[in-house]
């Protein structure tokens, strides 16, 4: 149940958040530091 819920949210988070993989990781703002790591969280959470 717990995989499902973050295998949805991942498929949101591809439509939804912008993409940041071009971008410098180091020099991001607060907010898309929080967006990636939001994603990574979810990811790793779907893989699991």
């Amino acid at each position: 149940m717990k995989r499902k819920v973050f295998q949805l949210l991942s498929k949101m988070n591809k439509i939804i958040l912008p993409r940041i993989s071009k971008k410098d990781l180091n020099r991001l703002s607060k907010v898309d530091k929080a967006i990636v790591a939001f994603r990574y969280w979810v990811t790793i959470n779907s893989l699991e």
